[in-house]
């Protein structure tokens, strides 16, 4: 049996009210990966943070290759050889991929001076590992999310660690990137690294770990080989209860056409992208990264700059210059960078989710604390956020009820319209299934919901339509009912142009 190259015994940790993890043991092998699986909130995150020097553990030991560590700081954990690759991949997007790689372990030469030849050089074989098509002096803010997620999994490369934590390293990578991904695992496993994998996508956990821990509620809860385990044990263990239908059922009748978009173009972007969207109706629009799903909804949002195109709300043509206009529309948009731009991290949750309308809640000069309680109160609790209070800061939260935070933040403003990019990006099976009965639920009382989604199942059991975009064109609109995965699919890659199978709804048709 392989080392274990990695030891948790007994580990704690507490912040004032709230129990993060209790009496957690925990361990890893050389030469394996090693899928840690839990709800938002069981205490995956926390885990990390103690791992990587984020978080001081309150009680309990660590342990890296036999001999007992304390972690001060993340550099603590760096020397130790623990590298890793974070959900939101967290970069400086105004320093270039080469600073954002060496960043905490510049290579220097004579006399101490930076050795920015060795950097740039080691630079382009990590990006070629990767297969990462970027010069090393390409600025970060250039790259899309997918670009810099694989930056971050050639930083950890560069570090040389014997232990790598990959939190959702999926989450925003097209299927070939995530294919040339696992290629890489299979490189670190054969090369005696241990990997903790964290996704909440359970096929890519059957495909790449080989063992599996379970945390609920901040406890250890089992363990096991992933041969030997099953959807449906793995559900049971997360949840403590057997877990119902994904995706609610659904009496869709959508009404009256509410917003009608027509030629939006962006050169090098997307072209001549129409669609319409009716009452009560759920949209879906799927595609590969880098089609331009999102890029089309930011310039919807007066986000980002548009060449042509024209928007019609409720049978008016309407002009959008900024986000203030499509929110006096009725139209918001929860994004999908939730910590870049859907949320102030070193802001309390009530703070976040009143932000798009403190010009509502003022008395006079000063802000109505007592109305702005209430909103919160409302919506964070109709979202079920879990934590401490209302005035505890966003970034201490898991990932799930940071994405809670920011639902919250935008039904708050009450829309009539709602763009969901990626709405459930990194949050386990139990909170996706109560997303999207909450989803499922705004559209049944009227809201007319437009959901981007790189999960195919998600897109099929929650959509009544689908607009599939391909290199920046409408490829195909599908009637969800009259088609299946592999028709979209084709879609996805181009595969329909002159081919029969391929032709789908009109965008401006009735489902």
């Amino acid at each position: 049996m392989a080392q274990d190259i990695l030891e948790m015994r007994g580990v704690s940790k507490f912040f004032p009210g709230i129990r993060a993890l209790e009496d957690v043991s925990f361990s890893m092998r050389a030469g394996e990966v090693h899928a840690l699986i839990g709800e938002n909130g069981a205490g995956k995150s926390t885990l990390v943070k103690v791992l990587t020097g984020v978080h001081r553990q309150s009680s309990g030991t660590v342990a890296v290759a036999g001999r007992q560590v304390e972690f001060h700081s993340p550099v603590d954990a760096r020397k130790a050889g623990i590298a890793a690759i974070h959900q939101d991949a967290s970069m400086f997007p105004d320093l270039s991929v080469t600073e954002n790689i060496f960043s905490g372990h510049v290579l220097r030469g004579k006399a101490g001076l930076l050795d920015w030849r060795r950097m740039r050089a080691r630079t382009r074989e990590l990006l070629s590992r990767v297969e990462l098509e970027v010069g090393p002096e390409t600025l970060v803010r250039e790259l899309s999310v997918a670009e810099r997620h694989l930056v971050g999994i050639a930083r950890a490369l560069s570090e040389d660690a014997s232990i790598v934590i990959m939190d959702e390293p999926t989450s925003a990578l097209s299927l070939r990137e995530t294919e040339d991904l696992f290629r890489i695992i299979h490189q670190l496993r054969e090369a005696g690294k241990a990997i903790l994998f964290i996704s909440h996508k359970f096929d890519e956990l059957f495909a790449i770990a080989d063992r599996y821990t379970v945390l609920r509620d901040g406890r250890f809860i089992g363990e096991g080989a992933m041969r030997d385990a099953t959807i449906d044990s793995l559900v049971k263990l997360m949840a403590g209860r057997e877990m119902g239908s994904l995706f609610p059922p659904r009496a869709s009748s959508p009404g009256e056409v509410v917003l009608s978009v027509e030629g939006f173009s962006r050169a090098g972007v997307y072209r001549e992208i129409g669609f319409d969207l009716r009452e009560g109706e759920i949209v879906g629009l799927f595609g590969l990264v880098g089609a331009g799903r999102s890029e089309v909804m930011r310039a919807l949002m007066g986000l980002d700059p548009r060449d042509a195109g024209t928007v019609t709300v409720r049978g008016k043509r309407v002009a959008i210059r900024g986000p203030r206009d499509a929110l006096a529309l009725g139209i918001a948009l929860v994004p999908e960078d939730r910590q870049g731009q859907g949320l102030i991290l070193d802001m309390a949750i009530g703070d976040n989710v009143t932000l798009p309308q403190v010009a509502n809640l003022a008395k006079g000069p000063f802000l109505d604390t007592k109305a702005e309680d209430a909103v919160t109160r409302d919506y964070g609790t109709r979202m079920e956020i879990r934590s401490a209070g209302w005035g505890e800061n966003a970034k201490n939260l898991s990932g799930g009820n940071q994405q809670k935070v920011v639902l919250a933040k935008w039904l708050a403003t009450k829309p009539s319209i709602l763009i969901l990019d990626e709405p459930t990006k990194g949050i386990d099976v139990g909170t996706k299934a109560a997303v999207h009965a909450f989803v499922a639920g705004l559209a049944a009382k009227g809201m007319s919901i437009i959901m981007i989604s790189s999960e195919l199942p998600e897109i099929m059991g929650m959509s009544d339509r689908i607009l599939v975009m391909h290199e920046g064109r409408v490829a195909a609109f599908f009637d969800r009912k009259s088609t299946d995965e592999a028709a979209v699919i084709r879609a996805a890659v181009g595969a329909t142009k002159g081919d029969p199978a391929g032709e789908a709804a009109d965008p401006k048709e009735a489902p």
